[in-house]
């Protein structure tokens, strides 16, 4: 089964970010080739929903950091043979022989762009064969790694009489015009399949390194995933990957405790936490280290948030209105049996405070009942969670508290458990100065 998630989630959650911003992906990017940077694009647009896969590659890429594996590729390789494996116009193939002197006059004088292509194409083919042979000879011989597998087929395929013949070839001295010719006809039109088989591999192998580095860099954890219908999610000491100097923090969720009902002040931190526990999760089902102290979870068929939910002025879409669509939309998710983790950051707020509290209760009750499912629901409307804690047993009330230094509030971004009363709404207005500089400007526009 697909995991699944929407491009709401991935931007509430800053996954990929604004061309050029700072993202979770960019985070993890420290790929040397634009085809490693590809796939590990492919892993953040799919994450796995399979716990033994999930275990798989993190395991991957926790023996390639163990092992202090470094990329031996040249990634200037990567940009010559990728168009010219892509050239398959017979025109472009070299002759078995160079007889006519009048070309070989020509390419002494001005060498042809496709003949260069050719021939560079073959050279570097050459050099990537042969480095491969050379990696694979530096790591370990023994068959119960994690890269045993791959190693055994990357084996198999220098293992071809004619792909075999190229790890002979001195690098030192280019090969005449014959011996260029027989390899391009072997590369291009004989072993292409398998040559493009080959730079998957290596593009992973890319991506194993980059993320490793990133993990040892930074001291991230590798999850651990277990079957969908056992245990608790349990984050500990989870924190946000990408904000300096982060407060970790520590929550288990689970069938008897399925919804976090998470109050607290404005910028007491709701929506940083929200996020760094739906991350740490995405990068979980992708097998990917997290900034936690540990991360264990049952796998969910996905991932959905209502964080940073807008508007839409074209369509004459209110953004109360587009909360409602939202959430039928997750009743649809949920109504087709998904087992899914699913945050809502302020539900309701584009309406009257009646309403939001009535609608927070009704829908709040009927995800309690999805015991198969995950949710935070956080609010402002503290009243709503002291109806719901009398009628739903499954949801956990926690909050992040505001400390007042003087009149100074501050935030420790610590979970606490409760329902927050927390209002210091007019303290910071007052802070702020707002009123004085509205009351002064008044008095002054009456002195004039």
């Amino acid at each position: 089964m697909s995991f699944y998630t929407d491009q709401q989630t991935l931007d509430d959650l800053q996954i990929f970010g604004k061309p050029g911003g700072e993202s979770i992906f960019s985070l993890f990017n420290r790929t040397r080739t634009a085809g490693g940077a590809a796939v590990l694009e492919v892993f953040f647009r799919y994450p796995l929903s399979d716990a033994s896969a999930i275990n798989r590659r993190a395991a991957l890429i926790q023996w390639f950091g163990s092992a202090g594996v470094r990329f031996p590729f040249r990634g200037e390789l990567f940009d010559v043979i990728e168009p010219y494996l892509q050239n398959t116009d017979e025109r472009t193939q070299l002759a078995r022989e160079e007889r006519s002197f009048d070309r070989k006059l020509r390419r002494l004088i001005a060498p042809d762009g496709a003949y260069v292509a050719v021939t560079t194409g073959v050279t570097a083919v050459i050099e990537l064969l042969q480095t491969v042979n050379e990696f694979l000879k530096t790591l370990d011989k023994g068959t119960d790694h994690p890269y045993a597998e791959q190693m055994r087929n990357l084996a198999d395929l220098l293992a071809d009489p004619e792909l075999s013949q190229m790890l002979k070839v001195k690098r030192t001295r280019r090969p005449g015009y014959a011996i260029l010719a027989t390899y391009d006809r072997m590369i291009r039109w004989r072993h292409r399949d398998k040559l493009r088989r080959l730079l998957g591999m290596i593009y992973e192998v890319d991506v194993y390194i980059a993320v490793a580095s990133v993990a040892a860099e930074r001291g991230f954890v590798f999850p651990v995933a277990i079957g969908k219908d056992s245990g608790m999610v349990k984050w500990e000491g989870v924190y946000h990957p990408a904000v300096k100097n982060a407060v970790g923090n520590s929550l288990c969720m689970g069938q008897e405790s399925n919804i976090l009902f998470l109050t607290g002040a404005n910028m007491a931190g709701k929506s940083t936490l929200m996020k760094t526990l739906a991350i740490a999760l995405f990068l979980g089902h992708m097998g990917f280290p997290v900034s936690a102290k540990s991360l264990e979870f049952p796998v969910r068929d996905g991932i959905y948030t209502t964080i940073n939910l807008s508007d839409n002025l074209d369509q004459g879409v209110s953004h109360f209105y587009a909360e409602v669509c939202r959430v039928r939309e997750m009743a649809q998710a949920l109504a087709q049996g998904r087992q899914l983790f699913i945050v809502f950051d302020e539900l309701f707020r584009g309406t009257n405070v009646k309403d939001a509290y009535d609608a927070t209760i009704a829908v709040t009750e009927a995800l309690a009942g999805r015991t198969n499912c995950l949710f935070i629901v956080s609010t402002h409307i503290m009243e709503a969670g002291e109806v719901l804690r009398e009628r739903c047993r499954t949801i956990r009330f926690r909050y992040l508290p505001t400390l007042m230094q003087g009149d100074r509030p501050v935030y420790p971004y610590l979970l606490e458990e409760g329902i927050s009363d927390d209002r210091h709404g007019m303290v910071i207005i007052r802070n702020e100065g707002i009123l004085d500089i509205l009351n002064n400007g008044r008095h002054q526009k009456k002195a004039k």
